[in-house]
């Protein structure tokens, strides 16, 4: 009998041995930035076998053979009616500002998304003036309305959202609606996806939740999107979700959520609708070719000195080129950099850039909220502050509420404005989408709001920063072993 029980042990050391090894050499060959690979081996040995079971469900970008295969199809589909918008607007080409110049070509190449001119750009920066100009263009609506969020939450004025896109569909207007499975998780199980579709409004809940395919689609990979498009005339994306900050998360105790948001008129809306419907045929609705735009958007040609670039990322699509685009826009400053989020978990990547724009004379300024609704990430972001701060970079936390406005103004002539925040998940996971915008108006803009958010926030001081406890040094750390991952 003892003999059967150290054969048993031997072979449960075995197997045990033969698992660690197996998955650890696929870490390896995955030939992630070599930070990422750290943290999955770490915790795949300090844990072992939970690590195994953690890295089976998040550790790789899969969304399942069927869905993976379609959205490849499709997006192939996507980009040759991309070179027919290209063919439309060539004027672009001799209109590029140093900044825009290098963005346009890595994404046109990677992507096939064309730059834009002709466009007519708002920034609205409250929730009154977001709702009131949305709910002014829905009332208008004549053919068709898409919209894609992460989060739609019931309550105040998304609730009158929500009645004037029932009105809309019962006067004929063609709506398409999708919301992210888990962001939107208690609005599906509320009353309004029964109304909206017994009005004739089309809804996706995009990325489902399926515990029992756990193992063959990762589940934390969201559809993070904001977007709101009208006729193909009239296009919104920034940071904002469909939610009424004065009903969203009350009981967090980190204040109202602060966003912004960017109406367009003008040929980038097509990009707009085109991702949209991309998204739309991915998540199963439709056939994708009779929801594109068949032309682009009316272009003022009065605007045509400032190009703007529509950059998408997610499912199908090209790694990195999010984080590639910041990058670029961090290496061509030369002035001023400010950049602004409500999560900072940076890459190895953007860390050293950052840094290195610092070592070279650029004003480099961070604006993040002192407080946030992730305990996590909230750690994960303050390990990085110390070696931040010894390098120059100024770190401003912002006292007002959750800033939740996702922006990057380079030089004060270029910027970056969508859905992404400055962190792995949201940089190399889920399905964003940014705008880069030369024009100067918008980007003086954004700079005033910038620093109406500096004036509701402290500044950290390096010296004092250096004197906290050394329990919150330890968490930080803990935490920053696993920043790659959350």
């Amino acid at each position: 009998m003892d003999k059967l029980y150290q054969l048993a042990l031997w072979l449960g050391l075995s197997a045990y041995y033969l698992l660690i090894a197996a998955v650890s050499l696929r870490v390896a060959l995955k030939r992630r930035v070599v930070g990422v690979s750290l943290a999955w081996l770490l915790l795949i040995f300090i844990v072992p076998v939970v690590g195994v079971i953690i890295y089976l469900m998040f550790g790789e970008r899969y969304l399942g053979r069927a869905r993976s295969r379609r959205a490849q199809q499709l997006y192939q589909e996507l980009r040759n009616w991309l070179l027919q918008l290209e063919q439309q607007n060539k004027q672009y080409q001799g209109n590029l500002g140093p900044h825009a110049h290098p963005i346009h070509s890595l994404c046109f190449n990677q992507l096939g998304i064309p730059s834009t001119l002709g466009n007519q750009l708002q920034l609205l920066t409250t929730p009154n003036h977001i709702f009131t100009q949305i709910c002014q263009d829905i009332c208008a609506a004549q053919h068709s309305i898409q919209l894609e969020f992460y989060i739609w939450h019931a309550g105040g004025q998304a609730d009158h959202v929500a009645e004037l896109l029932i009105a809309a569909a019962k006067r004929g207007v063609q709506v398409h609606l999708i919301l992210d499975a888990a962001g939107s998780r208690d609005f599906f199980n509320g009353r309004w996806p029964t109304r909206m579709r017994y009005a004739g409004i089309n809804v996706v809940d995009a990325l489902s939740v399926n515990p029992f395919k756990i193992f063959l689609r990762r589940m934390d990979l969201r559809q993070h999107r904001k977007i709101l498009v009208i006729d193909n005339q009239i296009g919104y994306t920034g940071s904002m979700n469909m939610v009424d900050p004065a009903h969203f998360k009350q009981n967090v105790g980190v204040g109202q959520w602060i966003d912004v948001m960017v109406r367009i008129s003008g040929p980038a809306v097509t990009a707009l609708s085109a991702i949209h419907a991309w998204d739309w045929q991915v998540e199963g609705g439709e056939a994708l070719l009779p929801l594109l735009p068949t032309r682009l958007a009316s272009a003022k040609p009065e605007l045509n000195a400032y190009a703007v670039q529509v950059i998408p990322s997610g499912t199908a699509l090209p790694s990195n080129v999010i984080q590639k685009v910041l990058l670029l826009g961090i290496y061509h400053a030369r002035q001023r950099i400010t950049l602004c989020a409500p999560y900072f978990v940076p890459s190895e990547h953007l860390l050293e850039a950052l840094i290195t724009a610092a070592a070279r004379g650029v004003k480099v300024e961070l604006i993040l909220p002192e407080k946030n609704d992730s305990l996590m990430v909230g750690w994960a972001s303050r390990s990085f502050f110390a070696e931040l701060l010894s390098a120059g970079v100024t770190i401003y936390r912002f006292q007002g509420g959750l800033l939740h406005t996702k922006a990057v103004l380079f030089d004060e002539e270029h910027c970056l404005v969508g859905t992404v925040n400055l962190d792995m998940r949201s940089l190399q996971l889920n399905s964003e989408v940014t705008l880069a915008l030369d024009d100067p108006k918008l980007c003086r803009e954004l700079g005033q709001l910038l620093a109406s958010y500096r004036d509701q926030s402290y500044a950290h001081d390096y010296t004092l920063w250096q004197q906290r406890s050394l329990p919150s040094k330890l968490v930080e750390q803990f935490f920053y072993m696993f920043a790659p991952l959350l």
